[in-house]
C-alpha cells in the first residue's frame, strides 16, 4: 500500500532534489524527463498500431490474449 504524500513532504522532496542536482541541472532534468515520457507514449501508440488493436482494446470491445502454449484466445466483453 502506498501512503499519500502531503504538501509538506512534497516540499521536502523538492528541496532534497534541488540540493542533489543543483539549480542549473533541474531544467535539463525536467526536459529529459518530458522527452522520456513522450517517447514512452509514442512507443505505446506504435505498439497498439502494430498489433492492429487501435482503440478497440481501450474501449473493452475485443480482447486477445496469448496463452503460455502459444494459442490465442479472443473474448468479447
Amino acid at each position: 500500500m502506498i501512503p499519500k504524500i502531503a504538501g509538506g513532504e512534497v516540499i521536502v522532496i523538492l528541496i532534497v532534489v534541488l540540493l542533489l542536482f543543483g539549480a542549473r541541472k533541474l531544467p535539463e532534468l525536467a526536459r529529459s524527463l518530458g522527452s522520456s515520457a513522450r517517447e514512452f507514449r509514442k512507443g505505446i501508440e506504435e505498439g497498439r498500431s502494430e498489433d492492429g488493436t487501435g482503440d478497440e482494446s481501450a474501449s473493452g470491445q475485443t480482447m486477445s490474449t496469448t496463452e503460455p502454449n502459444n494459442t490465442t484466445t479472443t473474448t468479447e466483453t
